[in-house]
C-alpha cells in the first residue's frame, strides 16, 4: 500500500491532494538554485531590498538567457545571467556600486531593450536620484557573443543615461509591444507624488514627462479633506494589442482621513489605459481623462474606480496586475474586510490576521467583478498575479504559496496548488513570467528567512505551471 504524504509535501511537489474536489490548475517544481549563499538581510517596512513584489523585474528572461539581481552580503550591486540550456549555471557581474541605505525601497530593476539588445539596471533610491548602468549593445540579443562579467556594463550614473530626472522611488522597466523600452518611476514621496515615464529609442532616453496628479480634495469618511496623496501602481502591462493597463491605489497625505492613526491611508482600486504608448490616458469607458506631460490623471477624474473602498480597511498598495490573452486585466489586491473590523488601528498586526485576497477581472461591459480568493495571505505583504497559456490564474502570496484558478470556471475554483515550507521565503518574491509562453514556466525569486541583520540565501525556484 503506498504512503499517504504529508500535504505540504504533496502540495510542493505540484500533485492533488486525496479528495480534492477542485479543477484549479496544478503548479510542478522543477529545480530551486542558489543565486548567493549571504544576500543582505534588513527588514525595513515589512520587506527586503532583494525582494519586493514592485520590482519590475529583478529576474527576467530573454533570448534564452535568464538575468537576476540583488545585493550581497558585503552591500554589492550584482546581476547573474544563465543560459536556459544549462540551468544550475549562474555567473555573476558585481557592478561598481554598493546599497546607500538600509531601506527596502532600495531595490534594483532590470529592463532590456530588444532594438539593441541592452541591459539596464535601475537602482538604489528612495526619493533621492537613482544610481543607472547600461550593457553593451547586443549583450542580450546575443549573449553567448559576450563574457559575462562587470566590464560589460558602463560606469554607474547618477542620471538615466544623461537624462535628469530628479529625486524619483520606484524605477521600473516596461517594454512596448514594438520593442521599445520605457521607465516608470514616482517623484516626489509618499501621500504627495506623481507617476513619470521616459523612453529608452535610438541608444538614448528622454523624459515624457508625469502623468497622474498629486493635487485636488478627498474627504474620508470622518469629514476630513485631504488635498495631496500619491497613485500606487499596481503594475503597467502591455497586452497583445498594445493597449498599456494601470491599476491602482490612491494614498492620501493627510492622515487625518483615518478612523485611527494606526491605518494605512489607502483607498480605492482605479483603472486607466493608454492606447498610444503612455502618452494619453482614458477610463474604463474610454474617456480621455490624462496627457503625460500636460493634464495629469487626478482624484477628480470621472470614472476610474474599479473598486470602492474607504480608507479604514488596510487596503494594500502596489500589489498585482496582469493581463490575459484576450486583451482583459486583472488585479490582486488585498485588505481587512468589513466583517473583521471597520476601522484598522494598527495595519500590519491587523492585515497578517484578517487580511483577505481579492481577484478583480474587468468583464467586456467595462464593469470589474470581485471575488474573494478563500485562501488568506496570512502576511502584511504582496501577492502577485500570473496566467498561464491556457489562461488559468495564478496568485503568487507571500512565502511562495500558490493558489490557482480555472479560466474554465470563470476563475471561482481558488485552491491552494503550491506550498513549500522547505522554501523557508521571508515574504514577498519576485516573478518572472517572461518564460510562460515557450516553456509555460516561471521563476520564482526569494530570499531565506534569517533575523536581525544576519545574511542568508538568495535562491530561484522554477515551477511549471498547469
Amino acid at each position: 500500500m503506498r504512503k499517504a504524504l504529508p500535504a505540504a509535501v504533496a502540495l510542493a511537489a505540484g500533485l492533488t491532494l486525496p479528495g480534492a474536489a477542485h479543477a484549479a490548475p496544478g503548479v510542478t517544481l522543477l529545480s530551486d538554485t542558489l543565486l548567493d549563499r549571504s544576500g543582505i538581510y534588513f527588514v525595513s517596512y515589512d520587506g527586503l531590498v532583494n525582494n519586493n513584489a514592485f520590482q519590475q523585474d529583478a529576474i527576467l528572461t530573454h533570448a534564452g538567457y535568464q538575468y537576476a539581481a540583488w545585493y550581497t552580503a558585503s552591500r554589492n550591486a550584482v546581476i547573474a545571467r544563465r543560459s536556459l540550456a544549462d540551468s544550475t549555471r549562474w555567473e555573476t557581474a558585481t557592478l561598481p556600486h554598493t546599497l546607500s541605505a538600509n531601506d527596502s525601497h532600495n531595490v534594483i530593476s532590470l529592463g532590456i531593450s530588444p532594438q539593441d539588445g541592452t541591459l539596464h539596471v535601475a537602482m538604489d533610491t528612495h526619493n533621492t536620484r537613482l544610481y543607472y548602468a547600461k550593457s553593451v549593445d547586443g549583450l542580450a540579443s546575443r549573449p553567448a557573443a559576450h563574457q559575462w562579467g562587470s566590464a560589460v556594463f558602463g560606469a554607474v550614473q547618477r542620471t538615466l543615461g544623461g537624462a535628469e530626472l530628479g529625486d524619483m522611488t520606484y524605477p521600473q522597466f516596461v517594454v512596448t509591444p514594438e520593442g521599445v523600452l520605457q521607465f516608470s518611476y514616482r517623484t516626489g514621496g509618499s501621500g504627495n507624488g506623481v507617476n513619470e515615464l521616459a523612453e529608452y529609442s535610438g541608444g538614448s532616453w528622454r523624459k515624457l514627462g508625469a502623468w497622474s496628479s498629486a493635487t485636488g480634495n478627498y474627504t474620508g469618511p470622518n469629514g476630513v479633506v485631504s488635498t495631496t496623496r500619491n497613485m500606487y501602481l499596481h503594475g503597467l502591462t502591455y497586452d497583445h494589442r498594445g493597449r498599456l493597463h494601470a491599476a491602482f491605489t490612491w494614498r492620501e497625505g493627510n492622515t487625518g482621513v483615518l478612523c485611527s492613526s494606526g491605518g494605512l491611508a489607502n483607498h480605492d482600486t482605479g483603472y486607466v489605459y493608454s492606447d498610444d504608448r503612455g502618452r494619453t490616458w482614458r477610463n474604463g469607458e474610454g474617456a480621455v481623462v490624462g496627457t503625460t506631460g500636460r493634464a495629469r490623471v487626478g482624484i477628480g477624474s470621472p470614472g476610474l474606480v474599479a473598486d470602492p473602498l474607504d480608507p479604514n480597511h488596510g487596503l494594500m498598495n502596489q500589489e498585482g496586475q496582469a493581463v490575459d490573452s484576450t486583451g482583459t486585466p486583472h488585479a490582486v489586491i488585498s485588505y481587512v474586510p468589513g466583517r473583521f473590523t471597520q476601522c484598522v488601528t494598527s495595519y500590519a498586526r491587523q492585515r497578517a490576521q484578517y487580511a483577505r485576497a481579492f481577484h478583480l477581472v474587468r468583464g467586456s461591459d467595462g464593469r470589474w467583478t470581485k471575488r474573494e480568493v478563500p485562501v488568506a495571505p496570512g502576511h502584511t505583504q504582496r501577492t502577485k498575479i500570473v496566467f498561464d497559456r491556457a489562461d488559468n490564474a495564478y496568485l503568487i502570496m507571500p512565502r511562495g504559496r500558490i493558489v490557482s484558478a480555472s479560466k474554465a470556471s470563470g476563475w471561482t475554483d481558488w485552491a491552494l496548488v503550491f506550498d513549500n515550507p522547505a522554501m523557508n521565503a521571508f515574504g514577498e518574491v519576485n516573478v518572472d513570467t517572461s518564460r510562460l509562453p515557450a516553456e509555460g514556466v516561471i521563476s520564482v525569486q526569494y530570499q531565506q528567512i534569517s533575523s536581525g541583520t544576519t545574511p542568508s540565501p538568495v535562491r530561484v525556484a522554477d515551477l511549471r505551471l498547469g
